[in-house]
């Protein structure tokens, strides 16, 4: 079964409402006109269960199908990154500072298009509950909506989310079960030395000489003290120090990014930075400070549901449009904080031959938004025929 034919009916539909949201993005938890955009389009699909104001600006809504049975979920991301759109498009960010660089303009307007046609059909038991959450990026929104109760509150037993992928062609999709994306946490080294002139370094305890041995000694974490074959990355990405080339400065400041997928390989990280920062500090004279700040968890996929999820796509793209054992990313995402709580899966859909995720020059492909929103709506018929 390919594309669903009703759905393919207001796919110029799907195509005004995503180049709308691509012109108003919104960053974090202020979402509040695209959450607007959503509940009035809902409504327009004659849905009346309309939750707004989870985690700041998230709205959930809810479709009951023809019969008892239990609630399937649904999510979408809705929010833009806080980078300059250069596409030169039409409909380009018309706000400073913001732009849909990752494509949850396309996210919401693929959960939209199932909504429409669930609203419509209703050919499912049970009740199917629609996400639109703020805040993905950088912050953290879904760990927001899962504290605030959402699953709890709709008694939502399993939920699924699509993400587009540059550099996959149009109507297929990828996932694996298992490990899909990464934990991210980040490490933030403060050095206090004292300063003086660069003329007389021996009269210093040099933070900036401390940075440069801590960052190396940092690269022994990956070449020494972890097992090959399980993932770990651990990138240095900011060092801050100094003002002048004759001043020895007081103090050096550096950041990195963690990425694993087994809390024992993430523990023995925490405890080496700890005994690198201690053990460097005597070695020069200077006192560091480790600030170790657990982020999202890693995002695992129900093997069962995967399964299941691949199956339905299948329906909609073919076998061969369809890779069930894709390779883990080390890339983050929040949906883990569902999938921590209650089984479910996530899968890369193809968005073509684009630029790249968080480049200023991506643009979500609107052919693709029709192949998402018939697989969500496919879903939630096979999950919960009518029988």
């Amino acid at each position: 079964m390919p594309v669903i034919n009703r759905i393919a009916d207001f796919t110029p539909d799907m195509t005004a409402w995503r180049r709308h949201l691509h012109s108003q993005p919104e960053l974090v938890f202020d979402c509040h006109k695209t959450a607007a955009f959503v509940v009035e389009k809902l409504r327009a699909f004659g849905i009346t269960d309309i939750h707004e104001g989870i985690a700041t600006s998230g709205v959930v809504a809810i479709i009951e199908g023809q019969g008892d049975g239990p609630t399937i979920g649904l999510r979408a991301d809705m929010d833009a990154l806080p980078m300059d759109e250069i596409t030169g498009l039409d409909y380009a960010s018309t706000i400073t500072g913001a732009m849909h660089a990752c494509g949850h303009d396309g996210h919401t307007t693929m959960l939209l298009g199932a909504a429409r046609y669930l609203a419509e059909t209703r050919n499912f038991k049970g009740r199917v509950a629609l996400i639109f959450q703020p805040a993905e990026e950088l912050i953290g929104g879904a760990e927001v909506m899962v504290r605030e109760g959402v699953l709890e509150k709709f008694n939502i037993s399993e939920i699924y989310a699509l993400h587009n992928l540059p550099g996959l062609p149009v109507g297929h999709f990828q996932t694996t079960p298992g490990p899909i994306m990464a934990a991210v946490d980040t490490a933030t080294i403060t050095i206090q030395g004292r300063g003086g002139h660069g003329a007389t370094p021996h009269e210093t305890a040099d933070p900036v000489v401390a940075a440069v041995s801590i960052v190396q000694a940092i690269q022994t974490i990956l070449s020494r003290n972890h097992y090959a074959f399980d993932e770990l990355v651990i990138s240095v990405t900011q060092i801050h120090t100094g003002s002048a080339d004759n001043v020895i400065p007081d103090t050096a400041w550096i950041q990195a990014t963690v990425r694993s997928y087994d809390k024992n390989v993430q523990a023995m990280v925490m405890r080496r930075l700890e005994e690198i920062c201690a053990g460097q500090g005597v070695s020069f004279g200077v006192e560091v400070s480790l600030d170790y700040e657990i982020g999202y968890p890693a995002t695992i996929n129900d093997p069962a549901k995967t399964a299941f999820a691949c199956d339905v796509a299948r329906e909609i793209a073919g076998d061969a449009a369809v890779n069930d054992a894709a390779s883990a990313e080390m890339g983050a995402e929040d949906f883990a904080f569902f999938l921590e709580r209650i089984p479910g899966s996530y899968l890369f859909i193809g968005n073509g031959d684009t630029a790249g995720l968080h480049h200023p020059k991506f643009d979500f492909d609107d052919e693709t938004a029709a192949h998402g929103a018939s697989f969500f709506a496919r879903l939630v018929e096979t999950a919960q025929p009518l029988g």
